[in-house]
């Protein structure tokens, strides 16, 4: 089994240098219980067909119910249009006659008002309620009277001529298609939970008088003995009592490296035993444990964060109370002329028309397409609001460790004593070396390789847990670790090596001595590799006029050094996992618009409070689950293509709105009758044919979006 060195970058009780950040990429997390346990306080996951937005218009709507009842109403509105009277003599056809044919198009349309309608009709009445018109009244509006209209005109009554059938079934029809296409592009902030739910495991080993027994987690109690296997995941919050293990706390920090835990150190629920088994005495259980604590971190930054009203609702506001206002001011003028039938037509036709199929699609289209260019260039669209707040970003929050950094140690310098060569010494370290399989280990046989050097053959390996290794390399027994292996070997640090380690400590590196029986001839440093891309990407971020951050748990010189190779605005050090969504909202109060970029849990609340979170794909479960945003890889400059695609998806927004509005500030007081006195009225069925036209336009310029580039490695 591996070994793990005194001087990990995370096992602050050994060290003789910074703490190192928890929030690397690549933790193991992917050991998953698939249920929740009842002791954390977690939901059921979702079914990602039925995600529900808890926000807004779309409260208590799901994906799969707008796309059956699109495909339903889709299979109905065929023929009603094909038999509709006033769409034949548009196109100049005539429908065939039979007996009931004629009651194809009401029959059916009420079935499409009524089946497909009822989404908008409920959200009309809740909007209604709530004094907030938007969207959905307007639509309730317009089909609420195109149907009763046209079951008026269908039974003869009045002689009125406002056959609304077909325009009804497609403005349904597409309404529905609309709120699809944007209910796909929406996340669910209840997947966060979830995914912190699964890292629980279902049952614990509770340790008793005559010997073990199986419960289940939520049958633990503070002060209960359990027994954690090797490989197994912590049911509870504990201290361990006897034994000792490599802890992975990926799950929890997003960093790679495993932790030792020995008797008198805390272990958090979630983590995993990797090597051996341990006893340890539980402290927390369900809502106390710290898992439970970031639950309720990620619960409280999601229900903070600003969720501002959608383009298209304020747009359809607008037209709701220029509509109303317009019905009721034709129906009143036209009706002080003496013709309350053509009152009546008129009304109709402006409140019909008001609600224009390409304000049902402006947003949405823009959206699907804008969430298909980004999958494209590796982003992944979770919320279509963070698309759109991204454009307004006034600053980007870096996570260091796997973000800007690559989240694993990388060897950055040797220092040999005299009559030693550096490359002799590195091989020496790569054969001690090559067994393990600890990230240290591997970066240094790695740099070995690199370099093209023949690494000798190693026998007797040895692992000494907490120091470093131990093996016979021709004939010699080397040993490679930090400070503790020195003390027990009883070496001391020549001062010629001195200087340079005392330079890397600075750095926040660890330090690793190479021993030849009882002389140290050597050290090395690692260090967590600045990613290239990051420069670019940090650099980009500035030239459009953002400002760039970085938040580590790593001491100020470690956190400095790594600013200042990147050329960083400001940066956060030394801020506890717990703390982060903290720094965030400290930005907020600047009156700044933060997105953050993340990608352990600890990362997830601060996702969760930023105007856009976005989590690396890489990362855990939960951080890309808190945030709106997911990076498919870990290259920092696709949140360049984050920031240029918002930029351009909003202003294709405001052209279709525009468009969409427009066509509406024409048309409605044409239908009114304004210019009447010189012969110009708009007919109902004109008025139709424009609402299409204009549907049209909006879909055809909603499509020059696939033109963008979105190219992370061309970030000019």
């Amino acid at each position: 089994m591996e070994h793990r060195h005194s001087n990990h970058p995370i096992d602050g009780r050994q060290l003789d240098h910074p703490k190192a950040e928890h929030g690397g990429p690549h933790g193991e997390h992917n050991g998953h219980q698939p249920h929740g346990t009842p002791g954390a306080g977690t939901a059921a996951p979702p079914d990602d067909e039925h995600l529900v937005h808890s926000q807004g218009q779309h409260a208590g709507h799901s994906v799969a119910m707008f796309k059956n009842r699109f495909w339903l109403t889709l299979a109905l509105a065929v023929p009603v249009v094909f038999f509709s009277p006033m769409f034949g003599h548009l196109l100049g056809y005539q429908a065939p006659v039979f007996p009931g044919s004629a009651w194809i198009p009401p029959v059916l349309g009420t079935v499409i008002f009524f089946y497909g309608g009822q989404p908008f009709l409920k959200g009309g009445l809740n909007e209604l309620k709530a004094r907030k018109p938007g969207m959905m009244l307007l639509i309730a509006m317009a089909i609420t009277v195109a149907f009763i209209a046209s079951w008026v005109t269908t039974l003869g009554i009045g002689g009125f001529d406002l056959d609304f059938w077909w325009e009804l079934a497609l403005l349904v029809d597409i309404m529905l298609l609309g709120h699809w296409l944007e209910m796909r592009a929406l996340g669910s902030a209840q997947g966060a939970l979830d995914a912190l739910a699964a890292l629980l495991p279902d049952e614990a080993e509770r340790i008793t008088e005559t010997g073990t027994e199986t419960v289940a987690v939520s049958g633990l109690r503070s002060g209960d003995i359990i027994l954690v296997r090797s490989g197994g995941r912590m049911p509870a919050d504990g201290t361990v009592i006897e034994g000792q293990a490599e802890f992975d706390e990926s799950m929890i920090t997003g960093e790679s490296k495993t932790v030792l835990r020995s008797p008198g150190d805390a272990v958090t629920a979630g983590t995993v035993a990797t090597d051996n088994s341990l006893r340890v005495q539980v402290t927390a259980i369900g809502e106390d444990t710290a898992l439970a604590g970031i639950q309720r971190l990620v619960a409280e930054a999601q229900a903070s964060s600003s969720r501002a009203q959608a383009l298209a609702d304020r747009a359809a506001a607008f037209l709701f109370y220029f509509a109303a206002g317009a019905g009721v001011i034709t129906f009143i003028v036209w009706t002080l002329l003496g013709s309350v039938p053509d009152a009546v037509e008129r009304t109709v036709t402006v409140l019909v028309i008001a609600c224009p199929h390409a304000l049902g699609l402006a947003i949405p289209l823009v959206i699907a397409i804008s969430t298909e260019r980004a999958a494209r260039a590796g982003v992944l669209i979770k919320d279509r609001m963070a698309l759109e707040r991204m454009r307004t970003v006034d600053v980007v929050l870096f996570d260091k460790t796997g973000t800007l950094t690559k989240g694993e140690p990388e060897l950055k310098d040797i220092a040999a004593v005299d009559g030693t060569d550096r490359d002799g010494l590195l091989a020496l370290a790569a054969a001690a070396e090559s067994d393990s399989e600890h990230p240290m280990a591997r970066a240094i046989v790695a740099a070995a390789r690199a370099r093209g050097l023949a690494v000798p053959q190693a026998s007797g390996f040895t692992s000494l847990t907490g120091r470093g290794v131990r093996a016979t390399v021709g004939g010699r027994t080397v040993r490679v670790g930090g400070p503790a292996l020195l003390r027990e070997v009883g070496a001391e640090e020549p001062p010629d090596l001195a200087a340079a380690t005392a330079t890397w400590r600075d750095r926040g590196a660890a330090v690793l001595h190479v021993v030849d029986g009882a002389t140290v001839i050597g050290a090395v440093s690692l260090e967590d590799a600045v990613r290239p891309e990051s420069r670019q990407a940090v650099a980009a971020l500035q030239h459009r006029g953002i400002k760039v951050a970085m938040i580590t748990g790593d001491a100020r010189q470690v956190a400095q050094a790594v600013a200042a190779d990147l050329k960083i605005d400001e940066v956060f050090a030394e801020v506890l996992p717990a703390d982060k969504d903290k720094k965030v909202a400290e930005l907020q109060t600047r009156g700044l618009r933060v997105a953050m970029v993340g990608d352990g849990v600890n990362d997830s609340p601060a996702l969760a409070r930023a105007e856009v979170g976005i989590a690396i794909g890489g990362g855990t479960d939960v951080a890309v689950e808190s945030a709106g945003v997911v990076l498919a890889g870990n290259d920092p400059r696709a949140v360049l293509s984050m920031v240029d695609l918002s930029r351009a998806s909003y202003r294709k927004m405001w052209q279709n709105l525009v468009w969409a509005t427009g066509y509406n500030i024409i048309a409605v007081p044409l239908a009114a009758g304004v210019l009447a006195f010189a012969g110009i009225i708009l007919s109902p069925a004109a008025g139709a044919v424009l609402m299409s036209a204009s549907t049209i336009v909006v879909a055809l310029n909603a499509q020059l979006l696939r033109g963008l580039k979105l190219n992370p490695a061309d970030v000019g």
